[in-house]
């Protein structure tokens, strides 16, 4: 009866350990939790210098106005940008800090071009500054420029003697100094 008893139970357990093992198919599966950051990023490049100087030249014959030496567009906008789900897409303003008497100063934003990829932002037309922001790019989605120069926008600026338009200084505010300082700042925002 024990040599029964002992079989039956030694039975019982290898019928148990093989019903254990049937639960497992031939599939199985998992959840990955994946996070993306909000992110909105922008600035001027070359970094290492990003300073830029421009003048105008004086006329030589009386009745003439001074004209401006030409324009510069040695500067890229950069930009990364992943917005939020309840944003549509994001601009770049860019103002001036101070108007510099008699003098607009304008710049132009070129389509993007480089390494960059997404839904890259819209250009306006020229600009002249300003102490208000102004929206230079538009409807930018995700998406990154790529870093440095020959990515993103090509900016080029460009001086005049005011025409005294609106909030734009006048020809007549012009006074005579060696160096005016104005900083641009560029801002990347939601809608």
């Amino acid at each position: 009866m024990k040599r029964i008893k002992f079989t039956l139970a030694v039975s019982a357990i290898a019928f148990a350990s093989v019903q254990v093992k049937a639960q497992d198919s031939n599939t199985d599966s998992h959840t990955i939790a994946i996070t993306i950051p909000e992110v909105a990023l922008a600035d001027i490049e070359p970094a290492a210098n990003k300073n830029i100087t421009l003048g105008f030249t004086a006329p030589t014959e009386a009745g003439l106005p001074i004209v401006a030496n030409g324009t510069n567009n040695t500067l890229w906008l950069n930009y990364s940008s992943i917005k939020s789900a309840t944003d549509a897409t994001r601009n770049v303003s860019v103002r001036l800090d101070a108007l510099v008497p008699g003098i607009d100063i304008r710049v132009t934003a070129a389509a993007a071009t480089g390494s960059g990829s997404g839904t890259l932002g819209t250009p306006s037309a020229q600009l002249t500054l300003s102490a208000a922001d102004q929206t230079l790019i538009s409807g930018i989605g995700s998406a990154y420029t790529g870093d440095g120069a020959n990515n993103g926008h090509n900016l080029t600026y460009a001086l005049a003697p005011g025409s005294g338009s609106g909030t734009v200084a006048a020809y007549g505010d012009l006074e005579a100094t060696t160096t005016a300082i104005a900083t641009v700042t560029y801002t990347i925002s939601d809608n």
